[in-house]
């Protein structure tokens, strides 16, 4: 019986010594959970806009417009003010000639043919380019430099401040743009850089109204509150928590309003109060060859085209952006 008792105490004793083993290794596992990476809300907005097919259409016709400019001297067969006469048996409003499409290998190839002052068409659509580029972006830059400003001081100041500007700029509003850049072409004298700044002008309080009411509602938000109540300055709550967040539907304005002040421009210069003559600029082309819409339509079209396509790109641009940075959209 003892024998047997010893055996029993033994085996549980075994038991014992066995049981806390598996408890042992469960503890001993560790697991590791990946942790998710948060991106920034520009990479977000900029993931997004390569998903909406009219952003992709409008990168690709700027990045053409773009590539263009900068190899213009490459791409364009003559300078764009380069008279042929004396040089190649050409006349004026002479046809488009291109030798893969028929034209006589003897005769010069003119893409676009030859306008009425002995110029290479091609050459003078192709630096045409630099030209409205310059434009877009430096008009809207100007604008958006003045129009935020503004804008910040009066959202952020209030009162009577906010009065003065915002109704000084609806003054300005009151007014038909075209007829009022006119007007201050008139004053300032014709010229591409007066053309420029009057587009500048009327555009300001487009942007400054933008930023105003995107000031007004980031300046209730709770983290502004914070910011204030841990004592940031002006300074700091202006430049690090309003305006980073405020800029978002300011680019997309701006990205439409170069496309808007690219076609303004050649308007003017259309009227002659723009780009001056011998320039290669678009609106003048079309100023100086509207007589011969009839007998050299190739003349009005190419540059009317040009104009076209890059007002198209930077609206279906703007389209992508506007749906990218919409918070609400969830693609």
């Amino acid at each position: 019986m003892s024998m047997k008792n010893n055996s029993d105490t033994e085996g549980m004793e075994k038991q014992d010594n066995a049981s806390p083993e598996p408890e042992s290794s469960s503890v001993g596992v560790n697991i590791s959970i990946p942790e998710r990476k948060t991106e920034g809300p520009w990479i977000t907005a900029f993931r997004r806009l390569f998903r909406q097919r009219s952003g992709i259409a409008g990168m690709i016709i700027l990045l053409l417009l773009v590539l263009t400019a900068v190899f213009a001297p490459v791409i364009a067969p003559y300078e764009p003010n380069e008279v042929l006469i004396g040089k190649e048996h050409v006349k004026k409003r002479q046809k488009p000639c291109i030798h893969l499409l028929g034209c006589p290998a003897d005769q010069p190839q003119h893409i676009m043919g030859i306008d009425g002052n002995v110029r290479d068409e091609f050459s003078r659509v192709i630096f045409g380019a630099r030209i409205s580029l310059f434009v877009g972006f430096f008009t809207i830059g100007l604008a958006i430099i003045a129009g935020t400003l503004l804008g910040t001081i009066a959202g952020y100041a209030g009162g009577w401040v906010a009065n003065v500007i915002m109704r000084t700029l609806d003054v300005v509003m009151a007014f038909p743009f075209l007829l009022l850049a006119i007007a201050i072409v008139a004053v300032l004298g014709p010229g591409l850089t007066n053309a420029m700044f009057a587009i500048a002008i009327i555009s300001i309080p487009s942007y400054a109204r933008v930023i105003r009411s995107s000031v007004l509602s980031i300046r209730e938000e709770e983290y502004i509150n914070a910011a204030k109540a841990i004592g940031a300055g002006h300074r700091r709550m202006l430049f690090t928590h309003i305006l980073p967040n405020a800029f978002p539907p300011l680019i997309v304005l701006a990205t439409l309003g170069i496309g808007t002040a690219i076609l303004e421009t050649a308007g003017l210069s259309f009227l002659g109060l723009g780009a001056q003559p011998p320039a290669p600029e678009w609106g003048a082309m079309l100023a100086s060859e509207r007589n011969q819409v009839f007998s050299a339509p190739h003349l009005v079209f190419f540059p009317g085209i040009a104009i076209m396509l890059t007002v198209l790109g930077f609206n279906l641009l703007g389209d992508g952006l506007r749906d990218a940075l919409d918070p609400r959209l969830r693609l």
